[in-house]
C-alpha cells in the first residue's frame, strides 16, 4: 500500500425524517401523522437504510388493498424481527440497569455477528423512546410491542434527565466508534458505556 494511504471506516447514516417521508411518497404509502410517525423514524434508526427500505416496501404490500392510515401494528407486522430481537436482549439488561449481564449477553452478540455500531444505534433508539415516554404528559404514553409495560416502568425509574444523560454517553461513544483515527477495540467502547449506562440507571 502507499505509505501515505490510510483507511478509514465508511458507515450508513440512518436516514433522516425527511428521506423518510420521500421513501413513504415514492411508495405511494399516505403520510402517517403524530406518533406514528415516531415510531417509524425510531424504526429507520435502528436499521441499515437497506433494510428500512425493504420494509417500506413490505409495508406497501401489506396496505395494497387497505386504505385506512399506516398504525403502529402494520409497522410491527412488518418490522423485521430476527438481529433486532437479540439486540433487544441487551438493550433491556442496559436499562433495567443489570450491569452484572452486559459482557455475558454482548459476547453472544458478537458471536452471532452482531457489530459495535448496530449495538449503539440501537441503544439509541430506544433510550430516545424511553426519553419520549418520560416525558409524556397525556398519561398514555405511545409504546408499542412485547416489551410495552417493561419499557414504561424503565422510563419511569430512569426519568427525563438521566436519560437525557445516557442519550449522550451513546452520542459521544457513536462519535467514537465512526470517529478514523478510533484505535480501541469497537465492542469494548460499547460494552464501557453500556455499563456506565447501566450503573447510572441504578442509582
Amino acid at each position: 500500500a502507499h505509505k501515505n494511504a490510510f483507511a478509514a471506516a465508511i458507515f450508513d447514516n440512518p436516514p433522516t425524517r425527511q428521506e423518510i417521508e420521500t421513501a413513504l411518497h415514492e411508495a405511494g404509502l399516505p403520510m402517517p401523522t403524530g406518533n406514528v410517525m415516531d415510531v417509524l423514524n425510531d424504526l429507520a434508526q435502528s436499521l441499515s437504510p437497506g433494510d428500512f427500505r425493504q420494509t417500506v416496501d413490505k409495508i406497501t404490500l401489506y396496505k395494497l388493498s387497505d386504505s385506512s392510515p399506516l398504525s403502529e401494528e402494520d409497522i410491527a407486522a412488518c418490522a423485521p424481527s430476527s438481529t433486532e430481537a437479540d439486540i433487544d436482549d441487551i438493550l433491556m439488561v442496559v436499562a433495567d440497569a443489570r450491569a452484572d449481564q452486559i459482557g455475558p449477553v454482548l459476547r453472544k452478540l458478537q458471536a452471532q455477528g452482531v457489530n459495535a455500531v448496530s449495538l449503539c444505534i440501537g441503544a439509541m433508539r430506544h433510550f430516545r423512546s424511553l426519553h419520549r415516554v418520560a416525558c409524556d404528559t397525556t398519561g398514555r404514553p405511545n409504546v408499542w410491542g412485547p416489551n410495552k409495560d417493561r419499557i414504561i416502568g424503565q422510563a419511569r425509574r430512569w426519568g427525563p434527565a438521566k436519560l437525557e444523560t445516557a442519550l449522550t454517553v451513546l452520542t459521544d461513544t457513536d462519535l467514537k466508534l465512526r470517529s478514523a483515527g478510533q484505535n480501541a477495540p469497537a465492542m469494548a467502547l460499547v460494552e464501557r458505556a453500556f455499563i456506565r449506562l447501566a450503573m447510572l440507571g441504578s442509582r
